[in-house]
């Protein structure tokens, strides 16, 4: 990858979006995490108002101590680069105590996971609006076009996205030359949606890498029963994900009514 090149290119679609939108600028959730980093400083480097949204629910320190000094660095780089942090805990702790008692099971903490991220969303249209701005994605590829790993309406409610034709470690590659802190280019990738330590990976069962790898080879037509070993257990992970989160890849169905019923 040309990396200097790809960041130029990026840059260039943010601004003739934004311009042509007739918008102010960005408005980016960080995380203390690659993809939003990199995104974050994309946008910064279009020179339009880039508003830097911290928005910790149960966050572990690490990942809001990242996200703080990816913000710092932002704004002594970029003086169009803003900030401002949204505690949304008590909002989150308020949402569970009005819904429905419901019995403790692993499609609650999902459910659970999943409101956090919406929660966030809602809160970065929130500024979207009020500031005339766009809400950027922080989605990759592998993430947004793979194994769907994100929540619907959460982290995939948003405007445009800017590297979701980026897998990872070309993300990871973007991250370095456009000198994110190196804290955050080391950390584990985690969507910290749970309140524990647990890593995508660890939610996933492949790393990045490998999912990458299982992408490139389901393009190329491959199969299952082509592999042996970790690379057909990948590869077998990668597609059941692929598959089951086909709705959320697609377009909306929409029901089309036949026009003699109009």
């Amino acid at each position: 990858m040309n990396t200097p090149k790809v960041a130029e290119h990026i840059i260039n679609w943010l601004k003739d979006y934004a311009t042509n939108a007739k918008v102010n600028g960005f408005v980016v959730g960080v995380s203390g995490g690659i993809d939003s980093a990199v995104t974050s400083t994309l946008c910064a480097k279009t020179g339009l108002p880039t508003l830097c949204v911290e928005m910790p629910i149960h966050q572990a320190q690490s990942q809001v101590t990242r996200a703080q000094e990816h913000i710092a660095q932002l704004k002594e780089r970029f003086s169009n680069v803003s900030d401002t942090r949204v505690n949304l805990t008590s909002t989150f702790e308020d949402f569970k105590t009005v819904v429905p008692e419901t019995e403790a099971s692993p499609k609650l903490d999902l459910s659970l996971a999943n409101t956090r991220a919406r929660l966030r969303m809602t809160t970065l249209y929130y500024f979207a609006g009020l500031h005339g701005l766009l809400v950027a994605g922080t989605g990759n590829k592998v993430e947004d076009f793979g194994v769907g790993f994100f929540t619907k309406y959460g982290d995939g409610g948003v405007d445009l996205s800017p590297i979701a034709d980026l897998v990872k470690s070309e993300v990871y590659a973007l991250g370095e030359y456009l000198q994110v802190p190196e804290s955050i280019q080391k950390a584990q990738p985690t969507d910290g949606l749970f309140g524990d330590s647990r890593t995508d990976e660890d939610q996933i069962g492949a790393s990045y890498d490998e999912l990458e790898w299982a992408m490139k080879m389901q393009a190329n037509g491959k199969k299952a029963d082509d592999f042996e070993g970790r690379q057909k257990e990948v590869y077998k992970i990668y597609t059941r994900l692929n598959t089951i989160n086909q709705h959320k890849m697609v377009p909306i169905p929409v029901c089309d009514i036949p026009k003699n019923l109009k």
